[in-house]
């Protein structure tokens, strides 16, 4: 087994938008991550009173596992940082209860269905304790260098 840096190291986000903690596995067609439902951890500033995460967070967990899998082939490739990328969208999210229970793992894993130079899909789910609580499947967009600066370069309207 490959060591792995911290999931952070293959997204281009910060804290507190980082929502997973380890990188377990990487490969050709899919990536394995985990985090821990924590006020102690990266989670912590989205639980509820409860100390539970919302369900909902799971379409951004699985959206960065995604990210992890193309910064570390990125990384592989060419040395190259993480480049933001875009979720254009997800068909049939679903979990099968509210909220993630505070000092639950989450393991997520999400496999390529398909790629090209700048749109995949990923079919992505979360397990808690060998068993699935949310699924769904993502499509992402990678702009390049000059797409991302005409995004990002874009007058909002007043």
């Amino acid at each position: 087994m490959s060591d792995y840096l911290s999931a952070a190291h293959y997204l281009p986000h910060a804290a507190p938008m980082v929502l997973l903690d380890r990188v377990i596995a990487v490969s050709d067609d899919g990536a394995h991550c985990q985090v821990r439902v924590s006020h102690d951890g990266v989670l912590a500033p989205f639980l509820d009173a409860q100390g539970q995460l919302p369900a909902w967070f799971g379409v951004e967990i699985i959206a960065q596992t995604v990210g992890v899998w193309s910064g570390w082939h990125g990384l592989q490739a060419d040395g190259a940082t993480p480049q933001p990328g875009m979720l254009l969208g997800g068909r049939g999210y679903r979990a099968q209860q509210p909220c993630f229970p505070g000092g639950a793992l989450l393991d997520v894993q999400v496999k390529l269905l398909m790629r090209d130079a700048k749109i995949g899909s990923f079919e992505g789910q979360i397990f808690i304790d060998g068993e699935p609580v949310a699924a769904g499947r993502l499509n992402t967009y990678q702009p390049d260098r000059h797409e991302l600066q005409q995004l990002l370069q874009q007058d909002l309207p007043s």
